[in-house]
């Protein structure tokens, strides 16, 4: 294999190009360029087009022109399934006549909407192919040589513009750098021949089997050119019906020319620079620039955005394999019910794909509909439908109708997101509105068109409405920014479209036409404000004065009496303690088994600690966490994970991130003897000595004993807010349910303290939790602190003491690590400035610990520094 692909490999521009163009930014910057460049050439010619004028245009488009096109355009996209049958063919593939015609269509109908440069298509014939079976070896091979044949039709094509077989002239003279381009073009199908026919390369074109024959070759090129020639004539024929002056030979020239600039652009479907292109070119023939526009839109529909809409349902019945339809529904755990479409279907599995693939599309057409809506309610209508309509209705109800229709049009566009989310109740709300704005659009001007739109978008929702499980999702700022910034501008939209288009219109409409029908500039104003309030007002109260569906209920004292028995029957971890804190909600698991202690930041679950409960159980209970969590929209993080459990985060999805160490001191082996402690043995004599003295009192803590506690954390604190969640903070309920351990001077005065921790592990393990001290304390103090309780877990049985985390300590260090943990490691060693990092490593070192990992384990799709952000966020609030 590595000699086939030698001979290619030894162009070393080749291989610079290939390094380029794997980079992520130039493959965006590279389109934007050419992009950017085509607008400069033409930016004067572009500022005739008039977007209310050309959806005008689109509204008085024949409805059996749009069927014929519309078939004509799902035979063109047909014929470009010649590829695969070439290459089925050639590469002997085992695959039905029938099957290949599928996977044809699904690969260029997906590469013609999202494809760069033909990635796309290659690598869904990639996974198709080989679910049929068909070896991967032989596929990518046939991927290869596809590769460079898709483009020789357009060269072809290329040759006719330069004999003169239709005239693009004026279009080269207007911007000659398309010289280049055409004549880089034509150039490229004997390049082709000439490589194509040379052994030495050929061995890399043909799976090392020398040249391909000329029936190979002249079929592949016939294949191209079928795919272009029918497009092209695609788009003549549109143009044709639309620009009646010009003859579709110069229309097909003109796409030629555009579609050679496109593919140069690398963009999805050549947007962009092919349709720049196409408008200059038809507008310097004499087209009306905004029937050119109207040409543009309809071929993007016909040729791009059904036959791909065809083609996301064909996807839809090939990904999941028969035999597994059934059982991936089944393990899924959703509570979904089987409803009649997919008894009718039959494919239960199959149609969970589907819904899966086509959800983020719906929440697309339901902003298209508000989209439309609004559109259609902003370009007058036909006048002959109108009159019509005055005979059945009043004028106040068709101005009654218009009004409603907007402010519909309003409430879907902000609804779309909610669908995109599979927000239940957002689908409820968007099938009510979808119907109406249905009755509504049609009674202001008998528009059936955007009515049967409407409803087929609705259809669609009702269809997959099984999909929308959802009960709630986070309603931030930045969220209401964008989606009330959304509406503010689809209103904009409407109202200049409206105020725009109606002047124009009324110039050719006869005297003596009645003019009822019509509403003037300051019409639209009122309607648009009115209907934005109004619309906002409705969503508001819809979505925040409805029944409060959170995401729990914080633990009152009898729950926190079931975690206590909890956890002395199942055993807990280091962090358990703090959950009696009452600020953790506590997910109990189906056979509460398992409980999970989590808080929420923004759109995340944060997970304290491990989940509790037997460890053969865990991953099942994380797996119910993260569907409870999705159920939401929200996200499942966890905090402080132990490397016990590092698998089986990792089999659920989640990357580590590492927190910092915590330190673990053996209390059987803990002395304080030897040179290596003298320093914690010198503060302890020397404290002993001048009279200070320490005790470990047990609950109930005495009142009088609180409140002198209370005062001194209320001077350390020094008027600082109280931190939560992975710390303790100074609670009375909460302070009374483990030791306190005192240290007093030789008055008898407490000068500092430590609450305890204990880890219900059978006595195994305590923790200091709350430290506070008076500022004016001797140095030392928590040397010796520190020191007695050690020695006071040691005489109670205890075998380990726990230190606390070292936060960032040992991270980073790595030459292979991440460069967030790099970056992580700067922080520990220059900023002790904000944060003793270095110093509390220090300070616990002291003690000879043994150092424990703790990792943040967070799903790959969750951006990092955000989620740190979070819980910078969720640590510095307390919920008292």
């Amino acid at each position: 294999m590595n000699s086939n692909h030698k001979p290619i490999q030894s162009f070393r521009i080749v291989q610079f190009m290939m390094t380029i163009y794997r980079q992520r930014m130039t493959r965006i910057l590279l389109p934007l360029a050419v992009l950017a460049f085509i607008i400069w050439e033409a930016g004067r010619e572009l500022k005739s087009f008039n977007l209310a004028r050309m959806l005008h245009e689109l509204r008085r488009m024949d409805a059996a022109f749009l069927i014929e096109i519309g078939l004509f355009s799902l035979a063109a996209v047909a014929a470009m399934s010649a590829y695969d049958y070439v290459i089925r063919y050639h590469f002997k593939l085992q695959v039905k006549p029938g099957v290949t015609f599928r996977y044809a269509w699904i690969s260029n109908t997906f590469n013609n909407v999202f494809g760069f440069a033909g990635f796309t298509g290659a690598g869904l014939r990639t996974v198709l192919y080989k679910k049929s079976g068909v070896p991967l070896g032989v596929i990518t091979s046939a991927v290869v040589f596809l590769s460079p044949v898709v483009i020789t039709g357009l060269s072809l094509l290329a040759w006719g513009a330069i004999v003169h077989l239709y005239p693009v002239q004026p279009v080269l003279d207007a911007h000659p750098w398309l010289h280049w381009a055409l004549w880089g073009m034509a150039l490229y199908l004997p390049l082709f021949l000439i490589l194509q026919r040379s052994k030495r390369y050929a061995k890399w074109f043909n799976k090392g089997e020398g040249p391909l024959s000329w029936l190979t070759i002249s079929a592949s090129i016939g294949a191209s050119l079928l795919e272009w020639l029918m497009a092209g004539l695609t788009f003549a024929w549109i143009g044709s019906y639309l620009l009646h002056e010009l003859p579709v030979y110069a229309i097909f020239g003109i796409y030629v020319i555009a579609a050679i600039a496109g593919l140069i652009s690398l963009a999805p479907g050549g947007v962009g620079a092919f349709d720049i292109i196409a408008l200059l070119g038809l507008q310097l023939a004499g087209a009306n620039p905004d029937r050119a526009l109207a040409v543009l839109l309809v071929f993007r529909v016909f040729y791009f955005i059904i036959p791909w809409l065809i083609g996301l349902v064909l996807a839809a019945l090939e990904m999941i394999p028969r035999s597994e339809r059934l059982s991936q529904l089944a393990e899924t755990g959703w509570d979904y019910s089987l409803n009649a479409w997919q008894k009718v279907w039959g494919w239960p599995g199959q149609y969970r794909f589907l819904a899966d693939l086509g959800v983020w599309a719906l929440g697309k057409l339901v902003l298209v509909s508000g989209v439309v809506l609004l559109l259609s309610a902003a370009t007058p209508g036909l006048l002959y439908r109108l009159r019509f309509a005055e005979h059945l209705l009043s004028l106040p109800v068709m101005r009654l109708s218009h009004e409603i229709s907007v402010i519909i049009g309003i409430m879907l566009v902000v609804l779309s997101h909610g669908i995109s989310l599979r927000i239940r109740r957002a689908l409820r709300l968007a099938l009510a509105l979808l119907l109406a704005g249905s009755v509504f659009t049609f009674i202001k001007g008998l528009d059936f068109e955007e009515a049967l739109f409407l409803l087929f978008v609705a259809l669609m929702l009702w269809i997959s409405r099984s999909r929308f499980y959802r009960v709630s999702a986070p309603l931030n700022r930045h969220n209401i920014f964008i989606w009330g910034g959304l509406s503010l501008l689809v209103t904009g939209a409407y109202f200049m479209i409206g105020a725009g288009s109606n002047t124009p219109f009324m110039r050719h409409i006869h005297a003596k036409v009645h003019l009822d029908f019509f509403m003037n500039r300051s019409d639209y104003g009122v309607t648009a404000v009115f209907s934005l309030i109004l619309a906002w007002v409705f969503l508001t109260v819809y979505f925040f004065l409805r029944p409060q569906r959170g995401i729990g209920s914080l633990p009152d004292a009898q729950e926190l009496d079931k975690l206590k028995t909890f956890l002395e029957r199942q055993g807990g971890n280091l962090v358990s303690h703090m959950l009696f804190l009452g600020d953790k909600y506590l997910y109990w698991t189906k056979d509460e088994q398992v409980v999970i202690p989590y808080a929420r930041s923004r759109d995340k679950l944060v997970v304290l600690g491990d989940p509790l409960g037997p460890k053969e159980q865990v991953s099942k209970a994380i797996q119910e966490f993260q569907r409870f969590a999705d159920r939401h929209a929200l996200t499942a993080v966890f905090y402080q994970a132990s490397p016990t459990y590092l698998s089986i985060y990792h089999e659920n999805g989640y990357r580590f991130f590492k927190l910092g160490e915590e330190g673990l001191v053996p209390l059987e082996s803990f002395t304080l003897t030897g040179k290596s402690n003298q320093a914690l043995r010198s503060a302890k004599n020397r404290f002993d000595r001048e009279g200070y003295s320490f005790e470990m009192i047990q609950p109930p803590i005495e009142s009088s004993l609180m409140e002198e506690l209370r005062h001194i954390s209320n001077i350390w604190l020094d008027g600082r807010k109280e931190k939560g969640y992975s710390l303790g903070w100074f609670k009375e309920p909460y302070l009374q349910l483990a030791p306190i351990a005192l240290l007093k001077d030789p008055e008898g005065r407490v000068i500092a303290f430590a609450t305890m921790a204990p880890a219900y592990d059978h006595g195994q393990t305590i923790s200091i939790d709350l430290m506070r001290h008076l500022p004016d304390t001797p140095n030392g103090t928590m040397d010796y602190l520190f020191t007695r309780i050690i020695e006071w877990g040691k005489e109670n049985d205890y075998t380990t003491f726990n230190l606390g985390m070292a936060p960032l300590s040992q991270v980073g260090q790595s030459e292979k690590a991440l460069r967030e943990e790099k970056l992580a490691r700067l922080v520990f060693q220059y900023g002790g400035h904000f944060y003793g990092f270095q110093g509390l490593r220090r300070f616990k070192d002291k003690f000879k610990p043994q150092w424990e990992p703790r990792y943040l384990a967070y799903p790959a799709s969750v951006f990092l520094p955000i989620l740190t952000l979070d819980l910078i966020y969720l640590v510095s609030k307390r919920s008292d």
